[in-house]
């Protein structure tokens, strides 16, 4: 070997050869290990060179396909976070490229089976038969641009990659459950017809099952378990994951649409003090996780998932940021959605908004052009971050999903919570300057019920997950209306359809980003199931003959994201004041079915209501969000300064009866939008 250089990590084609370079601050001795393509090792050949803990060297007359690993040989001590094992072969976390698959088994530890990490017992079992190598990748395919959509204009569709397309009737038998199956003209025509704007693809970094889930024959569905974050999952692809990747994004992007990316920068797939050396672990445990202070052994679990990584370290920023660059730059990804997004932002003593790492992002000329999106919550102390991320992110708002559900659902005292969620949440996203789009407001996500079952049932019923259904959301906020489950009744169904128009209406008539969960416009079901994590089979997978069926809402639901494409009101980038223009009419006003403005004691008890929403930019432009959650008919009128407008029916999700030009009679559980011509 030569000395090669330590700048870029992982192995990278140069003239003549391959540079390898891996960050082991703690290591004696780092060893690369070549292998050909079925698993013989070819070569071991020490790493020359070490620079402030990169070791690095180069081999000439290697080339892209090598497979290859690294063994660190260091001192093994576990209650000192120390975990240098030389009999585990590591997968390079900057690779970009991955071969193979892990077998569960002993070797897989580095520490002695049947015993405890604490008596540093340490495994000398090799397991290299039972990994995957990394691959040195030529990184040829490169991705298009995306179209740059306006945070005004976005309209968010999350969806799984396998699930999306296992049981699509057009998608080719090999291309199902993989990214090739989203290049299928049938499939992005209908997304193009339905009229979102961008995808939001659940985690597709390279991931593996849980050992608790192999031991029940269950498989990670949503992918939350990463393993490498460079390298596309390979159950996603064929025989080239790279490749087949950027032929998605590239097919999405020539539909007109972007692709957002579900990313897992909070934790990693070694688990707790008892997971598996399969990388991080196993080549500078110090720097990657974040441990206990009093105890080194073991890791701080603020991800509910085992471990959690160091966004104070150094290499961890650097590892973030030079994945979300790759992912940005060369793979075309056009955002991202983080999960569990309080962890990029954690000291040690909690979560700041100007952690360095979120600066790192913000400051990145890359990532600015990028959609950032957090999931603004964590299982760990003081985890509840919404409103808290940088002015240039969007935020997950569960508070706008649980108050929607309730409102419909009949519960009480949530007029004023509603009032403030249907403003776009100025009460949380404004003060740190940032507008209603920074508030993705949706009512269901992979996370819980899917819509229909939102409507259907009132327990959750996980039982195949295999954990006695004790797993998943208790507080759903969700109604049966009358049986659990699927039912025959004419009058069942139709209060289901009617309140699922109801919820789907109010977030997409209202200022804010939309996010819908794919499956939700055809009446997806997942049983009842509100965490099918584990469901790769049916359960998790999109029936797309619902397209068909009587639960279908497909028609409506386009209805409704035309009629808010044609809104230039709900595009409105600052919120609104109640400011009152020369027409004399508020911008934004809340008011009671008889046309007065709420106040006070107006808003107790409140179970019907209207959003007045006014532009007199360059001419004047209203619209009217009409909501009647009560059992009973209720009667609407605008007020008298609004009146005097002509105004059309947008949507309904039950015909009204209309009194006059502007008074209208709106059935029990029921919305009514309007709009001036």
């Amino acid at each position: 070997m030569e000395a090669g250089q330590p700048h870029a990590l992982g192995a990278k084609v140069v003239d003549g050869g391959v540079a390898f370079a891996v960050r082991s601050e703690p290591a004696e001795r780092v060893v690369l290990c070549l292998y050909d393509s079925h698993g013989n090792e070819t070569a071991q050949l020490d790493l020359p060179h070490n620079s402030n803990g990169v070791w690095h060297g180069f081999v000439p007359g290697c080339a892209a396909g090598q497979r290859y690993g690294y063994r660190v040989h260091g001192r093994y001590a576990p209650s000192d976070g120390l975990r240098c094992n030389p009999n585990k072969l590591l997968l390079d976390p900057y690779c970009r490229a991955i071969d193979g698959h892990f077998d569960w088994q002993g070797a897989l530890f580095d520490y002695e089976a049947g015993t405890d990490p604490a008596d540093a017992r340490l495994c000398v079992l090799d397991n290299h038969t039972a990994v995957a190598k990394s691959v040195v990748s030529a990184e040829n395919a490169i991705a298009t641009s995306g179209p740059r959509i306006p945070w005004s204009e976005t309209l968010l569709y999350e969806l799984n990659v396998r699930g999306y397309t296992m049981l699509h009737p057009a998608v080719d038998e090999e291309a199902r459950g993989r990214f090739r199956g989203l290049t299928n003209n049938q499939v992005l025509q209908y997304l193009r017809a339905l009229g979102v704007t961008a995808v939001e693809l659940m985690p597709v970094h390279y991931f593996i099952d849980e050992h608790f889930l192999q031991r029940r024959n269950l498989h990670n569905y949503w992918g939350y378990n990463t393993l490498n974050f460079f390298t596309p999952a390979a159950r996603l692809a064929g025989t080239d994951p790279r490749a087949e990747f950027v032929d998605m994004v590239n097919a999405i992007h020539d539909a007109g649409l972007e692709v957002i990316l579900d990313v897992v920068y909070n934790h990693t797939a070694e688990g707790d003090h008892l997971g598996p050396s399969l990388s991080f672990r196993g080549l500078d445990n110090n720097a990657y996780y974040r441990l206990a202070p009093d105890s080194p052994l073991h890791y701080i679990n603020d991800t509910g998932c085992g471990n959690t990584l160091n966004a104070d370290s150094l290499p961890v920023q650097e590892l973030v940021l030079d994945s979300l660059r790759y992912w940005a730059g060369d793979l075309g990804v056009d955002g991202f959605r983080f999960d569990l997004a309080p962890v990029l932002g954690r000291h040690a003593d909690g979560y700041s908004s100007g952690h360095p790492l979120l600066r790192r992002i913000n400051k990145d000329p890359l990532l600015q052009q990028r959609k950032l999106i957090a999931e603004p919550w964590d299982p760990g102390p003081g985890g509840y971050q919404l409103g808290q991320f940088p002015n240039n992110w969007a935020e997950w708002n569960d508070r706008y999903r649980d108050v929607v559900r309730r409102w419909w659902h009949g519960d009480g005292a949530q007029a004023g919570e509603l009032a403030r969620r249907l403003h776009g949440s100025a009460d949380v996203f404004e003060a740190s300057g940032r507008g209603p789009a920074a508030s993705i407001n949706f009512i269901s996500s992979h996370d819980g019920f899917t819509l229909l079952d939102t409507v259907s049932f009132e327990r959750r019923h996980n039982e195949a997950n295999g954990e006695s259904n004790r797993d998943g959301h208790r507080h759903n906020y969700s109604r049966n209306h009358g049986r659990e489950g699927p039912s025959d009744d004419a009058g069942i169904h139709e209060i289901r359809r009617r309140q699922r128009l109801n919820m789907l209406a109010t977030m997409l008539l209202t200022p804010g980003t939309p996010m819908l969960l794919a499956g939700d416009e055809f009446g997806n079901s997942q049983g009842g199931n509100n965490n099918a994590y584990a469901q790769d089979n049916p359960t998790g997978w999109l029936d797309w003959s619902g397209l068909e069926g009587p639960q279908t809402l497909l028609d409506e639901v386009r209805q409704l994201i035309a009629l808010r494409r044609e809104s230039e009101i709900l595009k409105r980038d600052d919120f609104r004041h109640g400011d009152t223009g020369i027409n004399g009419l508020a911008d934004i006003c809340w008011l009671s079915p008889d046309g007065i403005v709420l106040e006070g004691n107006g808003w107790h008890r409140c179970n019907a209501l209207t959003l007045l929403l006014v532009d007199e930019n360059p001419d004047l432009c209203m619209q009217a969000l009409l909501l009647n959650s009560s059992d009973r008919k209720q009667h609407f009128a605008l007020p008298p300064s609004a009146a005097e407008s002509r105004w059309e029916q947008g949507f309904a999700s039950a015909e009204p009866e209309q009194s006059s030009s502007s008074s209208w009679q709106l059935h029990s559980h029921s919305l009514l939008f309007l709009r001036t011509v």
